[in-house]
C-alpha cells in the first residue's frame, strides 16, 4: 500500500516537472516570438524610412534669365533627375550677372549694346561649360523680362518687340531646349517670388514615416516682399474668403492657397528715386543748385533732365519749358527729417485714409499675416544699414537716422565696400523702404519683428526666377506626389498591423503564463 502511494506520488512529481518544463519552453518561445515581432516592426519601419533605392539618372539642369530693369542675371539650377517633383531639391549652382543696364536699354547706345551682348554671351558660355554636354539638349532655357520691359512696352511697343525677338533668336541658337522669352506681369512676378521663398524654406511639403509628401505641421507659409529697379511686389497667403483682382487661388502639390499679390509699377527703387528727383526739380529756374536732403552733404551730382523726366514714371511731372538735354545739379544736405518727408510724398496715402484694408494709392490689401521675407532691394538696403536679418523697427529707424546724418566724407571713410553711385542713394533707399513697409503695407513696431531681410536660403538666391522655372517646367504639380517606396503603402500598413497585433497577443499570453507559473 505504501509502495503504490509512493509510486503515485513520484508519477505526479515527474508530471509536474514535465509541465513546468513545458511552461518554461512555451514562455521562452512566446518571448522569442514577441521579440521577433518587435524586430520585424522596427525593421520594416527602418526600411520604409531610410532604404529607398533609386537608380540615379544623374543631375538635370534649368536656365533662367532674369531680365530686370537695371540688369540681367543668368541663373543655372540643378536637381537630381529622379527627384524632379520633390520639394526642396532644386539648388542654384551658378549665377552670372550681365554687365551693363537691363535689356530695356538696348538700342539706346551702340557701344553699350556691344558690351551688353558680349557680357551676355560670356555668361552663357560660362553656363554652357557648367552643364555636361549630354544634358544640353534636355536643359530648358527661360527668359522673363520684368518691369523695365513692361514700361518700355507701354512707351514703345515696337521697340520692346524687336528686343525680345533678338533675344529669342540668340537663345534659340544655343545648344539648349529654348522654352520661352516674354514679359511677365507684375502679378506673376509677385506670385513666382512667393513660390520661390516658400519652396526654398520647405513650406509646401514634408515627409512622413510612410515617406509620403504631406503638408508640414501647421501648413504655414511666409509672405514675400520683392524690390526691383522699376517695381515692387508683395505676396502672402490670406484667408479663404478674401476676394478681389489681386487674389489668386493656386494649387501646389494638391493643396489650395489663396494668395494676395500686387505689383506697384514705378515704385521700384530706381524709378521711385527718379520720382523723388522730379519733385525736387519741379522748378526749372533753380536747376543749377537743387538741394537734396537725402544725399550726403559734401556730395553733388549733375545729370541731364532726360535722366530724371524721361521715364514713363515721371513724364507727367515735367515742368513747363522742359528741355531734356539741360543739366540739373543736386547738392546733398544730410537732412534725415526732410528726407523722410520728401520720400513719403511720392506715396498717395490719403486715398486709403478712410478705406478698410488698403495699402496706398487706393490699392486693396487684406491684413498682414504671418512672417515675411524681404529680399532683392529690401535686403541690400537693410545690409547697408546693418539691419539685415530680423531686427526691431526701432533699430531700423535709429540706424537710418544715423546713416542719413553723415556727410559724404564720413560715409566714404566708414563704408568702403559700396560703390559711390550706390552709396549716395542709400539714405533715400532706407527712407523708401521704411515708408513703403510702415506707411504703405502697415508694418508696425509689433509685427516688424516678423520681417526677415534675407538674400538667399541654402546658398540659393531668393528671386522670382526659381518659382518661374518650377512653374513653367511643371515641377510643382497641382496633384500631390507620393514617393516610390521599398514597400507598398498598403502592404506596409498591413504588416505593421499584423505584427503589432501578434506582439500584443504574445505579450498578453506571456503575462497570463507568468502569473500562473508564479502562483
Amino acid at each position: 500500500m505504501i509502495n503504490k502511494e509512493s509510486q503515485s506520488s513520484d508519477h505526479l512529481t515527474t508530471a509536474s516537472r514535465r509541465g513546468v518544463r513545458m511552461a518554461k519552453v512555451a514562455i521562452a518561445l512566446a518571448a522569442a516570438f514577441m521579440l521577433a515581432s518587435i524586430a520585424v516592426i522596427i525593421s520594416i519601419a527602418v526600411v520604409q524610412t531610410h532604404k529607398k533605392t533609386y537608380v540615379s539618372r544623374g543631375l538635370k539642369y534649368g536656365i533662367v534669365l532674369d531680365a530686370g530693369s537695371s540688369r540681367t542675371t543668368v541663373y543655372l539650377y540643378e536637381w537630381p533627375a529622379e527627384k524632379e517633383n520633390n520639394t526642396g531639391v532644386v539648388s542654384e549652382t551658378t549665377k552670372c550677372q550681365v554687365e551693363g543696364p537691363g535689356i530695356s536699354d538696348l538700342g539706346l547706345n551702340e557701344d553699350q549694346d556691344k558690351k551688353t551682348w558680349k557680357s551676355l554671351k560670356d555668361c552663357m558660355a560660362k553656363i554652357t561649360e557648367a552643364i555636361p554636354s549630354h544634358r544640353h539638349n534636355a536643359t530648358p532655357v527661360f527668359l522673363g523680362a520684368t518691369a523695365g520691359m513692361r514700361l518700355l512696352h507701354m512707351k514703345n511697343e515696337e521697340t520692346s518687340n524687336v528686343i525680345l525677338k533678338d533675344i529669342k533668336n540668340y537663345l534659340s541658337s544655343l545648344p539648349f531646349n529654348f522654352q520661352n522669352a516674354s514679359i511677365i506681369s507684375g502679378q506673376e512676378e509677385g506670385l513666382y517670388g512667393w513660390i520661390t521663398v516658400n519652396y526654398l524654406k520647405g513650406n509646401f511639403l514634408e515627409k512622413t514615416l510612410w515617406n509620403a509628401w504631406v503638408h508640414p505641421h501647421g501648413a504655414k507659409t511666409v509672405g514675400s516682399l520683392d524690390l526691383g529697379g522699376a517695381s515692387t511686389q508683395i505676396a502672402f497667403a490670406t484667408s479663404d474668403d478674401a476676394k478681389g483682382e489681386d487674389i489668386i487661388k493656386v494649387s501646389l502639390y494638391g493643396y489650395e492657397y489663396n494668395i494676395y499679390t500686387h505689383s506697384f509699377l514705378c515704385y521700384g527703387k530706381n524709378e521711385a528715386e527718379k520720382r523723388v528727383l522730379a519733385k525736387l526739380a519741379k522748378e526749372p529756374t533753380n536747376w543749377t543748385t537743387v538741394k537734396h536732403p537725402c544725399y550726403p552733404s559734401g556730395y553733388n551730382i549733375s545729370m541731364i533732365a532726360e535722366d530724371v523726366f524721361g521715364s514713363e514714371c515721371t513724364k507727367n511731372d515735367r515742368p513747363s519749358g522742359y528741355n531734356p538735354k539741360r543739366y540739373i545739379t543736386f547738392f546733398g544736405q544730410s537732412n534725415p527729417q526732410q528726407c523722410k518727408a520728401l520720400v513719403s510724398s511720392i506715396f498717395d496715402l490719403k486715398s486709403c485714409q478712410r478705406a478698410e484694408n488698403c495699402s496706398f494709392d487706393g490699392v486693396y490689401q487684406p491684413p498682414l499675416s504671418g512672417d515675411f521675407v524681404a529680399y532683392a532691394g529690401f535686403y541690400w538696403t537693410a545690409w547697408a544699414l546693418k539691419v539685415d536679418g530680423s531686427k526691431s523697427m526701432e533699430t531700423f529707424n535709429m540706424n537710418m537716422k544715423l546713416f542719413c546724418s553723415k556727410d559724404w566724407k564720413t560715409l566714404k571713410t566708414s563704408i568702403k565696400d559700396i560703390k559711390d553711385i550706390h552709396l549716395k542713394s542709400y539714405c533715400y533707399s532706407a527712407n523708401y523702404v521704411h515708408s513703403i513697409l510702415a506707411d504703405g503695407y502697415k508694418f508696425n513696431t509689433d509685427n516688424w519683428k516678423n520681417l526677415n531681410f534675407q538674400r538667399e536660403v541654402n546658398k540659393t538666391s531668393i528671386a522670382w526666377s526659381l518659382g518661374y522655372m518650377l512653374t513653367l517646367s511643371n515641377m510643382i504639380p497641382a496633384e500631390g506626389k507620393i514617393t516610390k517606396l521599398p514597400i507598398n503603402n498598403v502592404l506596409f500598413t498591413g504588416l505593421l498591423l499584423l505584427f503589432s497585433a501578434l506582439t500584443i497577443i504574445t505579450l498578453t499570453y506571456l503575462v497570463i503564463a507568468l502569473v500562473r507559473f508564479c502562483y
